[in-house]
């Protein structure tokens, strides 16, 4: 260990005392300095008796400095800021200086050495530091050897990124990346802003490990094309959080994250409109089924946002419903009343219980089992929970005089070849026929498609795949899907909901469809890790086909028919559907009941296909004979 090593180990305030004795003795050399230059190399014998005044100056000085805040400063982060803290204590010791030589008759002191020792002093005490900190900074980088890193974007954002990481242990900038044609050339900290055309060079001759991107402002749509265009590079790519996030500090600049597969994927987002948002909720005690699970968590987030007078949190999951309860509890919602209820959706004496409590206004009704070959595999738990929970939620919301009943439906609820989807339909069956019939409590459905990132989704399940290093299972070749990000589907949701006069069904826009095998390709890609095929043996992960899973589509559909109406909101469509009688309905939910009861799964799956007439029973793959439940 060198000596300045050793010094760097001492505690902080021996470190502050030993600035403070170097600027003890570097301000009596700028004021000999001084002297010396403007005597011309010579010296006055008339300052002989005066010699205390080159001794002096720290003892006003350094108190200045203290108070100013200088030695608080860590050198290793210094940053240009220190030169306005330097210049406040210089100048207010000279003038110091010049008072003390005025008030002992000083006549000697040439009067320009003065404003010479401004210069030499702000020299010494604020070159000193910048040496310093280079040292540091230089016994740092050898030590932990930095991982070389290019920032895309040379923006505001991307040079405090830089600033950051030079400050840090983990990166080294080697170079910027930016779209403006202005900003080419131009070097910051010895960075250097290179255009998009050279990025592949200069991955290979700075031997960089990661792509960080620095444009927080950037459009969704914009920042997907980059990303396809890094894609190609092989190289991991990391990101700074939102604007939104950096600007309520809820993380910064240096706090780098993965690029999600929601980048390459989400659309830029339409501003939702306030009147909807807030319609059914400010003001409002709101009660959200499924509290816990991914759609319905993200619906209370956004429901806590609106000004509701409470949120009643109903989940039969114990832990989902302590961890959103949590959250709330520690966020910005933390002084919101809610209440945290364990329940079940079957259970209409506790619906009952709860919703007359507390004066349910809506009711958003997120709990389903969604899982598509789990509620294929055990039809009657699906039938139960997906068909007879909406059917009794909704009669105990009508019997306690709630004002609005939303459904989250699914797309697969359109012409299913599954359980899960069919079950999903016959709810929303149920509900348009209790509207038919004339009801006091407004019924709604809201249809969408996947979700990234949901419990039910593939993005986790091809992440951990690819965690451990593949393979990654994917069904079909061919198998495509809609993908929206949870919280602009909860706001469409919460929007929807809000609209029409009951017994609606409201279809969202979700965008194109994607193919999975193409999002399994970018997620190995994001990675910086490569596929392995025939034509690429040496790849890093695989993707394995394994078959259409029992009651699983190649394409997703959101409309039955071909009547769809246009809503206020350019991504809201109504759709017009078919519904059964009320004489219908009753009959088959007493069939049904009644076949669930005996778990014959068979008679249960039977009048699935009968109350669902688009359920194409021959797509079905399930054993029923085997599978009773």
């Amino acid at each position: 260990m060198t000596m300045f090593e050793k010094l760097l180990a001492f505690s902080r305030h021996n470190k502050m005392a030993m600035l403070a004795l170097m600027d003890a003795l570097l301000l009596p050399l700028a004021l000999w300095s001084a002297v010396f230059l403007r005597l011309g190399g010579y010296w006055d014998p008339k300052l002989n008796p005066h010699l205390w005044i080159f001794i002096v100056p720290p003892l006003w000085a350094i108190p200045i400095f203290i108070k100013l805040g200088l030695y608080r400063a860590v050198l290793k982060y210094l940053d240009d800021k220190i030169i306005v803290t330097v210049f406040s204590g210089v100048s207010l010791s000279v003038l110091v200086l010049q008072a003390v030589i005025q008030m002992a008759h000083i006549w000697a002191m040439p009067r320009t050495s003065v404003i010479i020792f401004w210069v030499f002093a702000m020299a010494y005490i604020g070159g000193s530091r910048f040496l310093l900190r280079g040292l540091v900074r230089r016994i740092d980088a050898v030590d932990a050897p930095r991982e070389h890193v290019i920032i895309y974007g040379a923006g505001r954002a991307g040079v405090q990124l830089m600033l950051a990481l030079q400050a840090g242990r983990e990166y080294r900038p080697m170079a910027f990346i930016d779209d403006n044609p202005e900003l080419h050339r131009r070097t910051y900290r010895g960075v250097a802003v290179h255009p998009p055309r050279e990025l592949p060079q200069l991955v290979k001759d700075l031997e960089a490990k990661s792509i960080l991107l620095a444009m927080p402002s950037v459009s969704r749509s914009r920042q997907r094309e980059i990303l396809e265009a890094l894609e190609l590079l092989r190289v991991p790519i990391k990101r700074l959080p939102g604007m939104a996030d950096l600007v309520s500090g809820e993380a910064r600049v240096e706090e780098l994250k993965e690029v999600e597969i929601e980048d390459l994927l989400g659309r830029d987002p339409v501003p939702p409109k306030p009147e909807l948002l807030a319609r059914n909720i400010r003001g409002k005690v709101v009660m959200v089924t499924g509290a816990g699970g991914s759609i319905g968590s993200e619906l209370v987030r956004q429901i806590a946002k609106n000004q509701p007078a409470r949120i009643v949190l109903f989940e039969q999951s114990e832990y989902a419903l302590y961890a959103i309860d949590q959250e709330l509890a520690r966020g910005a919602a933390a002084g919101l009343p809610r209440t945290p209820i364990l329940g079940s959706v079957t259970d209409y004496q506790r619906l009952l219980q709860v919703m007359r409590a507390f004066k349910v206004d809506t009711v958003y009704h997120a709990a389903a089992y969604k899982h598509v070959p789990m509620v294929e595999h055990n039809p009657v738990s699906g039938i139960v929970n997906n068909v007879f929970g909406t059917d009794t939620t909704a009669r105990a919301a009508e019997d306690c005089g709630v004002d609005t009943f939303v459904l989250i439906s699914t797309d697969k609820a359109v012409r299913p070849t599954n359980v899960m989807g069919a079950t999903k339909r016959m709810a929303e069956l149920t509900l348009q026929t209790r509207h038919a019939r004339g009801s006091a409590t407004r019924f709604v459905m809201v249809r969408f498609g996947n979700v990234l990132g949901s419990s039910g989704s593939v993005v986790p399940l091809f992440r951990a795949q690819i965690k451990a290093g593949g393979p990654i299972t994917l069904t079909h070749a061919d198998i495509t899907r809609y993908f929206m990000t949870i919280p602009e589907a909860a706001q469409l949701v919460i929007q929807a909901g809000a609209m029409g006069d009951g017994g609606d069904v409201f279809v969202l826009d979700m965008g194109q469809p994607v193919r999975i095998i193409d999002l399994a390709r970018r997620m190995v890609h994001l990675s910086g890790l490569e596929l392995k095929d025939a034509a690429r043996p040496g790849g890093d992960i695989e993707i394995r086909i394994t078959g259409l899973r029992p009651g699983e589509k190649l394409y997703e559909e959101l409309l039955i028919g071909d009547n769809v109406l246009a809503t206020d909101h350019e991504r809201i469509m109504r759709a017009q559907e078919y519904c059964l009688s009320e004489t219908e309905m009753r009959d088959l939910l007493a069939n049904m009941d009644e076949a669930c009861r005996r778990l014959d799964a068979p008679a249960a799956f039977a009048l699935l296909q009968q109350a669902v007439r688009e359920f194409r029973a021959a797509d079905a793959t399930q054993d029923w004979v085997v599978l009773q439940n």
